[in-house]
């Protein structure tokens, strides 16, 4: 993978995973990862702030969410991020940033 596109991101699954098979036989899973931040502001009070990133895999990666990643399990993936677009029920052109997933490191309790 080029290190000109790379994301690396620790979080929780949000959702169980979605997995979608093809007629060849390939799979394609997709799930969302919330990552947190936190930082103090102006009133010294401490303040979390939780950011949502949509994960897609396909291959080994997507076998991996599928049999070991549950709704709030705690993982790290390594990527690249993707833009794509498509065209809402109201025909209004929508694009939508996802992390297309390389590897997978499962963290936390079994």
């Amino acid at each position: 993978m080029s290190l000109r596109n790379k994301v690396t991101l620790i979080g929780h699954t949000g959702k169980e995973v979605e997995v979608f098979s093809f007629e060849n036989g390939n799979k394609k899973a997709t799930v969302t990862l919330a990552t947190n931040d936190y930082y103090t502001n102006s009133h010294g009070e401490r303040v979390e702030e939780t950011q949502w990133h949509n994960l897609v895999a396909f291959g080994k990666a997507a076998d991996v969410l599928e049999k070991y990643v549950p709704k709030g399990k705690e993982i790290a993936v390594e990527g690249k991020l993707t833009y794509r677009s498509y065209d809402d029920k109201d025909g209004v052109k929508r694009i939508i940033a996802e992390i297309r997933v390389d590897e997978i490191i499962l963290l936390g309790a079994k």
